[in-house]
């Protein structure tokens, strides 16, 4: 049984950084469904929650006194907001994620929060090697050619460390999430396939674990109840939250795009070529006023030509999570979720 199906009664208020995000309202959706008075903090209101009866507090992970304050009177705090993105400077993903992580902390100290369950992510653990059936027993990164790995792993050590008799925490690393209404992932990868730009890195082989918006929102409330229950092992540890399903990577990009009518990627590119690419991108958009995000890193190199996928039976054991969306049903219910967007229906 996951959090989404428990009978126990609801607990007390919660906040959710990030709250207005693609994961951080799918939380709040489960949040709301048990019964729970919900808090969210961000830069941006959000109508539609805030008509829900969701509270919202301004408070940008960079602005420390609020984001103390955003966790007064609260039971729980679900830390999903972050700086993501694999370019740009150390110093920004810093302030936001690992400083912004230690004034979350700091709140949950400072007004007597009793539960924390932190949005981490798998690339905590990135290695430069394929990982396949990885678990929990790897390190963290103290080395990749990203900052956003390295800032996720520092904040996900912070909140491990915090872990004790008035505050219980738990770290969650959900990898790769989609879903109808992802503002990200696919979005991403279709403009790019439309765009011609899009390349099989590699032998076009590889398997990667990805987990389903609602999967991941389930484990997080999963994640809190396995906090408040006595005696539970989840408090300190870390866990690997995916579909428990890996697929190849580049055979359901291209199941995809068929799905939608659009034309498979053909076009190939070696690692070696791709991460030789990836240097020249880091080094131009280093030097030059490009901005946005280079087409091409070392770091996305390896994650479209590497085994990702990971062993859950940790999460499976400890938080009771069972993955309630299938990658079969899921990725029917998302092309049939952007083939009315496409076609304007409402």
């Amino acid at each position: 049984m996951n959090g989404a199906e428990s009978s126990d009664p609801p607990l007390g208020p919660a906040l959710v950084t990030g709250g207005t995000g693609f994961l951080g309202r799918a939380i709040v959706d489960r949040l709301l469904a048990s019964g729970r008075r919900v808090t969210v903090s961000g830069r941006t209101p959000a109508a539609d929650l805030e008509a829900r009866g969701v509270r919202f507090v301004r408070a940008p992970l960079e602005d420390r006194d609020s984001v103390r304050e955003a966790c007064r009177g609260m039971e729980s705090v679900f830390h999903v907001a972050a700086k993501v993105g694999v370019w740009g400077r150390y110093a920004d993903f810093h302030r936001t994620n690992v400083l912004g992580t230690q004034a979350v902390i700091e709140g949950c100290r400072a007004h007597g929060v009793r539960r924390l369950v932190h949005t981490s992510t798998p690339s905590v653990v990135y290695n430069g090697r394929p990982l396949a059936g990885a678990d929990e027993s790897l390190p963290l990164t103290t080395h990749c050619p990203s900052p956003y790995p390295l800032t996720k792993a520092a904040a996900e050590a912070l909140v491990l460390a915090a872990h004790g008799e008035a505050l219980s925490t738990v770290a969650l690393r959900p990898h790769l999430i989609w879903g109808p209404g992802d503002p990200h992932l696919v979005p991403r990868l279709l403009a790019r396939a439309r765009a011609g730009r899009l390349r099989i890195v590699g032998e076009g082989t590889n398997r990667v674990d990805m987990v389903h918006v609602g999967n991941a929102a389930d484990a997080h409330v999963a994640a809190e109840l396995a906090l408040a229950a006595k005696g539970s092992p989840a408090g300190g540890r870390a866990y690997f939250i995916t579909n428990g399903e890996p697929v190849v990577l580049w055979e359901w990009i291209n199941g995809l795009l068929l799905a939608l009518g659009e034309a498979p990627v053909r076009r190939r590119i070696s690692l070696g070529a791709a991460t030789a690419v990836g240097c020249a991108c880091e080094f131009m958009w280093g030097v030059l006023p490009l901005g946005d995000e280079p087409p091409m890193t070392r770091f996305i190199a390896a994650e479209l030509a590497k085994d990702h996928w990971f062993n859950i039976s940790a999460a499976r054991r400890d938080l009771a999570y069972s993955p309630r969306v299938g990658m079969v049903e899921g990725t029917a219910a998302l092309v049939a979720s952007l083939r009315k967007r496409a076609s304007g229906s409402p």
